[in-house]
């Protein structure tokens, strides 16, 4: 069997990574946080996101019951895998799941600040820790439903390259992330709009929307320009994109992934 580590922080995106990944090495399965995924499926195991403290997650995650591990195992064997992806924080911790599960040394490792941008890295660490949304590469039918103790919702899907579907999203919020920070949408839009009121071209803001849509931050904004127009306005704008970026980086560590800007008028 070929065996693969992909290994970063928590909450650094490594599950958000894994589908795409383990399709273009065309890897067949994955280990993810005590589940086996193939396909896109969860064929077995269970998810160290629902244990009630992180000492258990971290137990479920490196398959010390025996029981788990057993089933895993067998999935293994009947599946009749020849490569897989096993997910982790380090190095050490993915060599132990593969020896806990007896599926050789790991012959190649990867990380994930070798597959996803710093800024998408820090998007999702942010969101991490202000929201505490984990996210699971598995189909939402699949998730164990527990909705008077746990935060459940659909997530998004996951395409190829060439735009076939490889799987799909759940967003959890485990019992054991009670340490969150609420920020309100609002206050994106009043750094937004303190930043293009402030810059020196800009007539009025007409309207700004920011939104957070399969954890992707977007920016839109509508305005007018002052007349006369004797600078070069292509500039101008991409100037204020930048000095937008550069405030976010400042208060929330991470850029936003899309931000498009619709010039109404010249005032």
């Amino acid at each position: 069997m070929r065996v693969y580590s992909l290994s970063g922080p928590s909450g650094s995106g490594k599950s958000t990574s894994a589908l795409q990944f383990a399709h273009d090495h065309r890897i067949e399965a994955i280990i993810d946080d005590g589940l086996l995924i193939k396909n896109g499926q969860k064929i077995a195991g269970t998810s160290a996101k629902f244990e009630k403290n992180t000492i258990k997650a971290i137990r479920r995650a490196i398959f010390q019951d025996e029981l788990h591990r057993k089933e895993v195992m067998d999935a293994i064997k009947k599946h009749h895998i020849q490569s897989i992806l096993i997910i982790g924080t380090s190095d050490k911790m993915t060599k132990k799941i593969a020896e806990q599960l007896n599926i050789g040394p790991i012959q190649q490792f990867y990380y994930i600040d070798n597959i996803r941008s710093k800024n998408e890295i820090k998007l999702a660490q942010f969101i991490r820790s202000t929201q505490g949304k984990h996210l699971m590469p598995i189909p939402y039918r699949q998730v164990e439903q527990n909705f008077f103790k746990r935060f459940i919702q659909k997530g998004f899907d996951i395409f190829s390259k060439n735009r076939v579907k490889l799987g799909e999203t759940t967003i959890v919020q485990p019992d054991f992330h009670r340490q969150t920070i609420e920020i309100s949408p609002n206050v994106f839009i009043d750094l937004i709009h303190y930043v293009v009121s402030n810059y020196p071209v800009i007539a009025k803001v007409d309207s700004i929307q920011f939104t957070m849509k399969k954890l992707t931050p977007k920016i839109y904004i509508s305005l007018q320009i002052k007349a006369p127009v004797h600078y070069d306005v292509v500039n101008a704008i991409e100037e204020l994109q930048k000095q937008i970026s550069i405030e976010f980086q400042r208060h929330f560590e991470f850029e936003p992934m899309q931000m498009q800007i619709f010039i109404k008028g010249i005032m």
